[in-house]
């Protein structure tokens, strides 16, 4: 897997699909990736995401809805 500063872990998609779908991807993982703040404890960092819109706070065990990719 190549991955460089420019296009971040859409590199392993190489030259195909072009530089603006690429970029799209790349926006919406490093959101999806990123550390986010549970809404009931407060804990930061300690909420994943199990399915689209299913989220679950390993502090306070407490599974929540949200969006697809993050929790607003």
């Amino acid at each position: 897997m190549v991955k460089t500063k420019k296009v971040g872990s859409t590199g392993r998609f190489g030259a195909r699909y072009g530089r603006g779908i690429k970029q799209r991807v790349l926006d919406v993982e490093v959101r999806q990736k990123a550390k986010k703040t549970c809404p009931y404890c407060g804990k930061h960092g300690r909420v994943k995401r199990i399915a689209v819109g299913i989220w679950h706070c390993k502090k306070c065990l407490k599974k929540f809805t949200g969006k697809a990719y993050t929790i607003e």
